[in-house]
């Protein structure tokens, strides 16, 4: 398949794939209780999806260190990864379906994620998802989190698909903003009815018509 016939969908996974939130938060919960510095449910609402070396200075104050910050992340995404395998992770509706439709109506599909390499291993493991993606992208293999569009271009590149044959599923305004810089279409999950831009805003996955993807790589950009 050559890269101008080629199509892909970008996959978000925490939030548009699976509903991880509680289960970040209880790891961020108990690792930080553990260091002796408590946080709030509110505080982690707040910084979900971004990447630990943006969450943790502020969270640690003056006691942040680069050493301190990375030996907590990695405590933390090990205490998140032992969640996941021993109960699972719930999928958002629709989800499987949809990776299955696309798969036959030619996708190629690849997920773009801050998250570390190991937790998406795991998570596409413990799914028996990992066969519907042909590439991964991951927090350590870019250099600038969301909204920088780094990561769908790297995500598009190793799939050989052109950025204006893309589309990025996303429920965050940052990866929003990261398809968008990135010359991409964008379809906006939006369960909470949170206002997105994007260039076609759902409230749940299985809303999506079964030619909104192709629609959309012919339709002029969000702005």
């Amino acid at each position: 398949m050559t890269e101008t016939s080629s199509k892909a969908v970008l996959w978000d996974m925490d939030g548009t794939l699976i509903d991880s939130a509680e289960d970040h938060w209880s790891a961020w919960r108990d690792t930080m209780t553990a260091e002796g510095i408590p946080i709030t449910y509110e505080q982690f609402l707040v910084s979900f999806g971004q990447r630990n070396d943006a969450v943790l200075p502020a969270w640690l104050g003056a006691f942040s260190t680069p050493e301190r910050v990375e030996r907590i992340g990695l405590v933390k995404e090990a205490n998140y990864r032992r969640r996941v395998r021993q109960h699972g992770t719930p999928v958002i509706p629709g989800a499987i379906q949809l990776l299955r439709r696309l798969r036959e109506q030619g996708w190629l599909q690849a997920i773009a994620s801050s998250a570390p390499r190991l937790n998406i291993d795991v998570v596409l493991d413990v799914l028996g998802l990992a066969p519907l993606f042909q590439a991964v992208v991951a927090a350590e293999d870019v250099e600038h989190g969301k909204p920088d569009p780094q990561v769908f271009l790297i995500a598009a590149a190793r799939l050989n698909v052109a950025p204006s044959r893309s589309v990025v599923l996303e429920d965050g305004r940052a990866g929003l903003e990261g398809a968008r810089r990135a010359g991409m279409r964008s379809i906006g999950l939006s369960r909470n009815g949170t206002a997105l831009a994007a260039d076609l805003v759902v409230r749940s996955l299985e809303e999506i018509p079964p030619d909104a993807f192709t629609k959309l790589l012919g339709a002029p950009l969000a702005q």
